[in-house]
């Protein structure tokens, strides 16, 4: 692709490579694939295409003198309680739960949330929400706001001045935060614009400085400021398409497959995934993305499916910026409750982000009218086998013999890719047969840069909250914090919480040489505050257990969670942002089960005050000690921007397992029949 020399053709050359908070997204209403789906009927699978129509149909007809400024901003399933969906796993019984569903819809000013009963064509309730924040963006409204500046006479006029051509600028929503104001009365975005021109990495190419304010309700610029002129980044440097790059070329790899002649080794039946010995549902949410249910794993000597997690999910995504100038302060993102992390997914593409042997599913969510959407290819689950090994060991001393005996590591992986404007984040859960999930986040995509009048690193003086990375081009500090929601049921829903510290001990009685070892001091949990843990503060073995489950040898059943990169917030806890974003103090917290409390930051977290998030929840201090308990986990990355990551960033990866604690009587793949490795 060449330069662009209308706006038209620019966004549509952004979408296909860079984009914003918005436009990347827009793509995935194209379909590429089709799905492979009986659409069987399972009381937790996603809403249909035809169920979302008839959710708009319904909130429509009841709401008839609003039809001219009703928008849909989130549409969900509302869930059946635990426990009928249990009874229904258990007995399957012909009649099926109800179906219903979960819409926060704006209306006359108002955010209603509206619960729709599609089996009896009703509303059940219609509740306005009078407590601070709002909800998702759509695309659409982030769509108007954008080409606003684009016919702005001041905005012109600010672009002119800067010797620059309005047809190679393309702009994208800002969501604003919250800063101590008692209550804010307007949907408020900024919009901040970057140039083309050369490239279409438009994130290298911000025009600094100039900011335009847009009432979302309203549909209007509301404020305007042109502060002062930066230079913006010349374009040479910044195109990552390959077909755009200039010798010297790297090596060229050698081709590689990923092949299997006998076909793969898990079935897809509706939204219910079966392999090896795990069976799950995958469903996608246009909030939380992939959601991850009902995983249970076979027991080969019990003979039965034992429980292990009920629902997994990205529960939100706090990207908090350090830079504290005047268009960026507010830049303390909530990717999933103010973009929908669901929303933004992409389609992924064939033999590039999933392997040969990978099988795709589609995702549906609801556009701004009510009407339904289609993201083609949004999961791939595959096989994966990268030569690894799944247990092995060598015996050499028995005399006169060797023994060896090696496993290869086989595993499941369902993936989906989020790319929420210059972020796209990999998402894997990764199901092994040693009875571990495995959840693994990779970070890629492109910085968000702010432009500078500087071309060296001895020229900056003053704190520029970032690192040089190019002539004038600083790539801002940054944290992305993404919290899961893990609602484990270890063989059943009352479980415990307990934490195994890892203890040093001072040897005083003279009964071994040694002055010092570690042993292990464990504590259960009994209410929420025994349960917040910083992981950098101690050793610890964390374990979900039932305490009724015991093994043979006595030891309770359970999983531990093992966490990956250990991070937590470096502001201040009182800090506007840090108020919103307060479940990242803690990396781990655990709460009693509750329907309702399903997002970490808050249900409507757009300008929300941090007085509905995990944090306040957890201000009750309710019991969890056998009890239905649900984990969450705080996955942290602090981001110092190197040159490596310009123009594009290499992935960087993270993640956490769960993994049995005495859930088996002995090593569970000891009897598996080990996977053919095929020439």
């Amino acid at each position: 692709m060449s330069s662009r020399r209308s706006l038209a053709s620019a966004l549509t050359a952004i979408a296909m490579a860079a984009n914003f908070k918005l436009l990347l997204c827009l793509f995935s209403l194209f379909p590429i694939f089709t799905p492979i789906s009986t659409n069987q009927y399972h009381p937790l699978n996603p809403l249909t295409p035809a169920e979302i129509n008839q959710v708009r149909t319904i909130v429509k007809q009841a709401q008839p003198s609003s039809l001219h400024n009703l928008t849909f901003q989130y549409v969900g399933l509302d869930e059946p309680d635990k426990s009928i969906i249990l009874s229904w796993l258990s007995n399957q019984p012909t009649k099926n739960p109800p179906r219903r569903a979960f819409v926060i819809a704006r209306s006359d000013l108002k955010t209603h949330e509206i619960i729709v009963d599609l089996s009896t064509n009703s509303i059940i309730s219609d509740k306005i929400y009078h407590g601070d924040g709002y909800p998702l963006l759509t695309f659409e409204e982030q769509t108007a706001a954008n080409k606003l500046p684009l016919t702005y006479a001041p905005f012109i006029a600010s672009i002119s001045k800067r010797g620059l051509k309005v047809e190679e600028v393309v702009c994208g929503s800002f969501t604003v935060g919250w800063y101590g104001e008692k209550k804010r009365t307007k949907r408020i975005i900024k919009v901040m614009c970057y140039y083309l021109d050369g490239t279409v990495n438009l994130y290298m190419r911000p025009i600094e400085a100039v900011t335009v304010t847009v009432d979302l309700d309203q549909m209007k610029i509301i404020g305007f400021l042109d502060r002062l002129t930066v230079v913006v980044p010349k374009a040479d440097g910044t195109d990552y398409r390959r077909s755009e790059q200039m010798p010297p070329y790297g090596p060229q790899l050698k081709g590689i497959r990923v092949v299997q002649p006998e076909g793969p080794s898990f079935t897809i039946d509706g939204h219910t995934v079966r392999w090896a010995d795990w069976i799950f549902h995958l469903a996608f949410d246009m909030r939380a993305g992939s959601i991850i249910s009902l995983a249970s794993i076979y027991d080969v000597d019990k003979g039965e499916y034992r429980r292990v997690l009920y629902k997994g999910f990205v529960s939100e995504l706090f990207v908090p910026y350090m830079d504290l100038t005047e268009e960026w302060y507010y830049r303390t993102f909530f990717d999933a409750g103010e973009y929908g992390f669901g929303l933004c997914a992409v389609p992924l593409e064939p033999l590039k982000d999933c392997p040969e042997n990978a099988v795709f599913m589609d995702g549906y969510f609801t556009g701004q009218d009510g009407t339904p959407g289609k993201t083609s290819n949004v999961f791939c689950v595959f096989e994966r086998y990268a030569g690894d090994v799944m247990w092995r060991h060598t015996e050499g001393g028995i005399p006169g013999k060797v023994i060896r005996k090696v496993r290869p590591e086989v595993s499941l992986v369902a993936r989906m890719v989020s790319t929420v404007g210059n972020y796209d984040y990999i998402v894997d859960w990764e199901f092994n047969q040693c009875g571990t999930i495995k959840v693994t986040v990779g970070l890629t995509g492109l910085l968000e840069v702010r432009g500078s009048n500087y071309t060296h690193k001895d020229q900056i003086q003053e704190e520029v909250y970032g690192t040089l990375l190019a002539e004038n081009t600083l790539g801002a500090y940054h944290d992305h914090f993404l919290n899961f929601h893990l609602d484990l049921d270890i063989d059943g829903d009352a479980n415990s919480f307990v934490m195994t510290n890892l203890q040093m001990t001072r040897v005083t009685d003279n009964r071994s040489p040694r002055k010092s070892y570690w042993t292990v001091v464990s504590e259960t949990a009994k209410t929420e505050s025994d349960a917040k843990i910083k992981l950098s503060s101690k050793a610890f073995e964390l374990l979900v257990v039932n305490p009724s489950k015991k093994t043979k040898v006595g030891n309770h059943v359970g999983y531990r969670l093992i966490p990956g990169s250990v991070a937590g917030p470096l502001m201040m806890d009182n800090d506007y942002p840090q108020i919103r974003g307060a479940f990242t103090k803690y990396n781990v917290w655990v709460t009693p089960y509750s329907k309702s409390e399903k997002w970490a930051g808050g249900l409507n977290t757009d300008q929300s005050q941090g007085d509905d998030n995990l944090a306040v929840w957890s201000l009750r201090n309710r019991k969890i000690e056998n009890k239905d308990i649900v984990l969450w986990y705080t996955l942290g990355f602090h981001h110092v921007p190197y040159q490596e990551d310009f123009p594009v960033m290499p992935t960087v990866s993270a993640g956490f397992e769960l993994r049995p604690a005495n859930f088996f009587e002995y090593n569970p793949v000891l009897k598996d029949r080990p996977a053919k490795v095929v020439r």
